[in-house]
């Protein structure tokens, strides 16, 4: 994060620009549908977005609106907070710098769901040098807040002891339908970096493409064990 600059970072991470390289690469069918893009809060006309979408900042992580019903939807609220986060340079909160040439945007997006009102399960594909590795599974998300995470080996046959909370729980998760294309639009993806986490969902048996994380959390999770830390980064070869 500190040291290696990729030209194709800020684009990859700009939720509105990243869709342009996934449609380069053959992918665009894995893309969610999009109902609009907005440089100011004020261009949004509520009234014509669907009864469910999602708002989304395109410059920074967690800046969500997750509407299941829009009669219940408090827009007075929902513009304050778009508004505060348009104004935010993520690139400083965490020293993440490769967000600092994304220009804040606003996306309405379609609303995925593998229930009703329930937020999808969603499977982050850990690449290194363009070959996926592992995959984590986020399962019972809250919006904008924790989940449940568990890895998994690439063939999802085994649990992987990378994650300090799953360690202590007992519990399985299914491998999601559709995977095997996760796995092969994450190779293509991922091409280009040294390492990209590339996140999906799997809606009615399909893959749906979320974004493209280059530096997860900052580089500061402590719910990492220490043999993630080992393995994982031993993965990582940076340039001379």
């Amino acid at each position: 994060m500190l040291y290696h600059r990729n030209p194709l970072a800020t684009r990859c991470a700009d939720k509105y620009a990243v869709r342009s390289y996934v449609e380069e690469l053959g992918l665009g069918s894995l893309l969610p549908r999009q109902y609009g893009v907005y440089e100011r809060v004020d261009e949004i006309d509520f009234s014509k977005l669907p009864q469910q979408h999602v708002l989304k900042c395109t410059h920074g992580c967690g800046f969500n609106i997750i509407c299941a019903d829009k009669d219940k939807l408090d827009v007075r609220d929902a513009k304050r907070k778009l508004k505060k986060w348009l104004n935010v340079d993520f690139s400083k909160v965490k020293g993440e710098v490769h967000y600092a040439g994304i220009k804040p945007r606003i996306v309405c997006q379609e609303y995925l769901s593998e229930s009703e009102n329930e937020l999808p399960s969603d499977y982050k594909i850990y690449c290194f040098n363009g070959m996926p590795h592992c995959t984590m599974a986020c399962t019972e998300r809250m919006p904008n807040g924790p989940a449940k995470y568990d890895f998994y080996d690439l063939e999802w046959k085994n649990k992987l002891p990378y994650s300090r909370t799953s360690l202590l729980a007992n519990r399985t998760i299914a491998k999601p339908k559709g995977y095997e294309e996760m796995i092969a639009a994450a190779a293509k993806l991922s091409r280009p970096f040294l390492f990209v986490r590339i996140d999906f969902y799997s809606i009615k048996g399909k893959p749906v493409f979320g974004e493209m994380t280059l530096t997860p959390s900052g580089c500061v999770d402590k719910n990492y064990t220490d043999i993630a830390q080992m393995e994982m980064g031993a993965l990582i070869k940076l340039p001379k």
